[in-house]
This record gives structure tokens, C-alpha cells and sequence, in this order.
């Protein structure tokens, strides 16, 4: 029997709802949309149009995956982050809506965003910091570094798709072992995770993000470690520069300690909406900025 899409989603929430997921109503919404092909308005307009037999399968199909467990980002393959579109690959991280922390903080640090600023992100993933910053800096150039060739492949598309491509580069790297020269923002959202704690974390997390970028170590601080080295030791943050991180709600005290001791003055800490630390921005102490700018 033809099912059309109003039917369809109603069929789709309850389902979802009935298998305990806590989003039943709004993750139905969005992987009807993903199969169809549509925006939310679409389906106003078009909430009678009748499944085809391939759109009607691959609705099911999505339903189950998600009942599963796999988050509807992964299923659709696609995200939204500071209002764009960004493709994922199984190597690279959901956007989230607590990272847009980290641009509104980087962003915030700029006096002049038509200036020709060179922006660094380390561990970029899907891109999507970098792309977001460079969208709202049109002067900037920025590079974006990650250890995984697929999230680097990502990324270099996703900012293309975004219309920023032709001011992006991506390399394959080793945190900042790739970077050169210095920058006037530097963006990370490392992995912060405890490594014993990976296991604790829910089932959309621990079983469908990567590892690789939810380890940070015996004690989450690893990542964190190697940038603050790796900035200080290759003069990479520019006089007046910003450095801005995403931290785990219990780190902004230790990730503090390890940038003063590093030579990083703090500016902020910046919660997010829940009341929990979410980014750290630093700068270098003043009495560092002469020989770091002859560096």
C-alpha cells in the first residue's frame, strides 16, 4: 500500500519511540528528509508525496540502523555545523553544537575580520572549525592538520563545498609537526577523553565515533600536551595571536596549568550552555613576545 510522508514520519517516530530513543520525533524528521532528498519546508509543502518503493526501503532501513544505535549523522553521512553542510567519513567526529563554542570564541579574539589573518587547525576532522572561520573571515587563509589521510580527504571537500576551499590547505600531520611559520588563531578540539572512560560513554559515542579521536591518553591530557609543546617549540602562535581549545567539562583547571607552564597567558573560559567549561583561549605571556616574534 502507498505510504505517503506525513504517514510515513508519524510511522517512523512511533517506532523509534517504542525502542526507547530519546529523539524519537525529530531523528524520524531527519532521516526522512536524508532519504528524500528534502529541507524541513519541503516537507510542509510536500507532506503527501507518496514513497516509491526504493525511498519507502531505504526509509526502513534507516529507522533500523538507528534503533541499533548509530547516530542519524552517520546515517545520512552529512551534518550541519555553524549553519553549513559538512560530509562525514567514519575516520572523523559529528559536528556538534557545543564546538561552535570554539569559533564564537576564536571569532571573538579578531579585531578586524576583513584582515588577511592565517588561521591553524589541529585535528581538524571534517574540517568543519576551519571552514566555519574561514566563512566568516574573508581575508584568512587557514591550514588544517590531522593524522588520518581519510579526514584530511574530508575536509579538503567539505571546505570546497563551502566555498572556501581556495583559501584552505590540508595536510597529513602529526599535531603541530606539519605546521610552519605562525598564525594569528590557532583552533583545536583535540580528544580529551580519558582512555578507561571510553567505554563508559554512550553507545552513539563509544561505538561510532572514532577512537582515534576520542583517546586522549591515560588521563585525557595527552593531546593536549603535544600542542602546547609543539606551538611553543615552532614559534607557531603570532604576537598577539590566539590560541583557543575545547576542553572536557572537568580539564579547564589542568589544560590551565599545562598552558602556563608552557608560556600561555590565559583570556577566557567560556561555558557552554549546560554550565559546563567548554573552551579555553590563550595568548603568549608578555614577556615571551620578544623572542617569540624574532623565533
Amino acid at each position: 500500500m502507498a505510504c505517503r510522508a506525513r504517514a510515513a514520519l508519524r510511522r517512523g517516530s512511533a517506532l523509534l519511540a517504542d525502542g526507547g530513543i530519546a529523539e524519537a520525533a525529530g531523528d524520524a524528521r531527519f532521516l526522512l528528509l536524508g532519504v528524500l532528498g528534502l529541507e524541513t519546508r519541503d516537507l510542509v509543502l510536500h507532506g503527501d508525496k507518496v514513497l516509491d518503493p526504493d525511498e519507502a526501503a531505504s526509509f526502513d532501513a534507516a529507522l533500523t540502523r538507528r534503533l541499533a544505535g548509530e547516530p542519524v549523522a552517520r546515517i545520512l553521512g552529512a551534518w550541519e555545523f555553524w549553519g553549513l553542510p559538512f560530509r562525514l567519513a567514519p575516520e572523523t567526529l559529528v559536528p556538534r553544537p557545543d564546538t561552535e563554542i570554539l569559533v564564537e570564541v576564536a571569532l571573538a579574539a579578531v579585531a578586524d575580520r576583513t584582515s588577511p589573518l592565517r588561521c591553524l587547525d589541529l585535528g581538524t576532522g571534517s574540517g568543519c572549525i576551519l571552514t566555519a572561520l574561514l566563512s566568516e573571515l574573508p581575508g584568512a587563509f587557514g591550514i588544517g592538520v590531522d593524522r588520518s589521510e581519510a579526514a584530511v580527504a574530508e575536509a579538503r571537500h567539505n571546505a570546497a563545498a563551502n566555498g572556501v576551499g581556495d583559501r584552505a590547505a590540508f595536510f597529513v600531520g602529526d599535531w603541530c609537526d606539519a605546521a610552519q611559520s605562525s598564525f594569528d588563531l590557532i583552533v583545536s578540539n583535540p580528544p580529551y577523553i580519558g582512555r578507561k572512560v571510553i567505554a563508559t560513554l554512550q553507545r552513539e559515542v563509544r561505538d561510532h565515533d572514532p577512537i582515534a579521536a576520542l583517546d586522549g591518553g591515560p588521563d585525557g591530557l595527552q593531546a593536549y600536551r603535544r600542542i602546547l609543546d609543539g606551538i611553543g617549540t615552532r614559534a607557531l602562535l603570532a604576537a598577539g595571536g590566539t590560541l583557543a581549545v575545547e576542553i572536557g567539562y572537568d580539564q579547564a583547571e589542568t589544560v590551565r596549568a599545562l598552558a602556563q607552564a608552557s608560556g600561555f597567558s590565559e583570556r577566557g573560559l567560556i561555558r557552554d550552555l549546560a554550565g559546563h567549561d567548554r573552551v579555553l583561549s590563550f595568548g603568549l605571556r608578555e614577556g615571551l613576545l620578544s623572542g617569540h616574534r624574532d623565533a
